[in-house]
């Protein structure tokens, strides 16, 4: 997934893992590179060789990368607006080592000219019929193409649901086996399951927290719906998505259906051009919101972007939010 999906569609829009970041690439078989795998993509059957240039839409895609220690086969990334700077990111020694193409949004030329053979972004979002940039397009001039599983929920073809954090774990295996990393996919894949059961056990007992996800919107608010990780977020530490029974990713609600869930906290999702002071001064004055619980109590979680949107980042977004509902006082 990715945010600018949202901008596509014209909507308004840590802990280190087990093993050492950057760390040097061994294959875990004798496959030489030149040898094809098959992977799914989206549920479609597809060979890949071992990539050599990768270039990585967005600090999800990366860090996935860069967490299975795969900086040598990336060539560049792609940072469109939205994304905080990558010097907040575990992998900010990766990011240095490798290319910053561009600002923007990603696009075939950009893709062409880095002489890539490898792009990782999610659908409608990186990839989109609308920009001309899609695994069909790449596949016909021989660029191979990594979707993440969180995005093929609405995939034309071969859609696929996942719930969240089980689409990370699938994407970090799934690259593994495309770099022939698997050893190394396992053992991050582990880590991370060992870190979101240590928070599901400490969540909070009896009756789940009613959350609000608030992105943007003023006419309309604009949230998650079950399929993108801060659904799994908030579930892992104990709260409940008011929104968790749109099956959707990223969409649109009415102001109403927010007042009558009476959320107890609202998480605002922190990105670059939607800062979150700016979000939280207009949930307090807003008619709609004022009197919501949440806001009264002044109960307002800040979660990055890259914690988010599908990524590593998901589990370190879980631990903070764990601690935050653990030590919520809802009383009164």
């Amino acid at each position: 997934m990715s945010h600018t999906r949202s901008i596509a569609a014209g909507s308004a829009l840590a802990l280190t893992l087990l093993v050492g970041c950057g760390a040097e690439v061994e294959s875990d078989g004798n496959a030489e590179a030149s040898e094809k795998t098959t992977v799914e993509r989206c549920g479609e059957p597809v060979s890949y060789k071992v990539p050599q240039r990768a270039v990585a839409y967005e600090g999800g895609s990366a860090d996935k990368l860069f967490s299975l220690g795969l900086t040598k086969h990336v060539h560049g990334y792609v940072m469109p607006p939205a994304n905080p700077p990558v010097s907040e990111s575990p992998w900010v020694k990766e990011y240095a080592k490798v290319k910053m193409l561009s600002d923007d949004l990603l696009n075939k030329e950009l893709v062409v000219e880095a002489k890539s053979d490898f792009v990782v972004a999610g659908w409608n979002s990186g990839f989109s019929d609308q920009r001309g940039i899609t695994p069909k397009i790449l596949d016909k001039l021989g660029v191979q193409s990594f979707m993440h599983t969180e995005s093929c929920f609405n995939y034309p073809k071969y859609p696929q649901k996942v719930t969240p954090f089980k689409a990370l774990y699938s994407d970090l295996e799934r690259l593994g086996k495309i770099f022939r990393v698997e050893k190394k996919a396992d053992q991050v894949v582990a880590g991370l399951k060992k870190r979101v059961a240590a928070v599901e056990a400490k969540a909070p007992k009896g009756e789940r927290v009613p959350v609000f996800l608030y992105d943007s919107g003023t006419d309309q608010p604009f949230t998650a719906g079950s399929q993108v990780p801060p659904n799994d977020i908030i579930k892992s530490a104990g709260g409940r998505n008011i929104f968790d029974g749109l099956n959707e990713r990223w969409t649109q609600v009415n102001w109403e259906a927010v007042t009558k869930a009476e959320p107890e906290v609202v998480i605002i999702f922190d990105y670059g051009d939607q800062p979150a002071k700016k979000k939280i001064d207009f949930l307090k004055k807003s008619p709609h919101t004022k009197e919501l619980p949440a806001v009264k109590k002044n109960n307002f979680f800040v979660l990055d972007y890259n914690e988010g949107i599908s990524g590593p980042r998901n589990v370190d977004g879980l631990e903070k939010f764990g601690t935050y509902l653990r030590e919520l006082d809802r009383r009164g």
